[in-house]
């Protein structure tokens, strides 16, 4: 999985931050909801994530852990690849001679 390179995380996520604190100061000035709306966007592309508030989170805690933790925290521990072993199918056999 390819992750985002971190300083454009922190500068997406200070953006987003940012329009909040202004969007929350006029909630009804539409250029700045739309701004806001768009950094929100921008960032939920970044993280691969579906809601603003998620992405938020979530390059929060990819700036604040490893690479790996946070592949980790995301996707859970890899499980082990079981190996399965098939005979032959019941009532059937090989026609191969012995």
């Amino acid at each position: 999985m390819l992750l985002p390179a971190r300083a454009e995380v922190a500068r997406q996520l200070r953006r987003y931050r940012a329009w909040e604190r202004v969007m929350l100061a006029a909630p009804a000035d539409r250029t700045v909801r739309a701004t806001f709306e768009d950094s929100g966007y921008t960032l939920c592309v970044l993280m691969g994530k579906r809601c603003a508030r998620e992405a938020a989170e979530a390059a929060e805690r990819y700036l604040r852990t490893s690479q790996a933790t946070y592949l980790l925290e995301q996707h859970g521990r890899p499980r082990p690849t079981r190996v399965h072993r098939r005979g032959p199918p019941s009532g059937r056999r090989s026609r191969a001679r012995r």
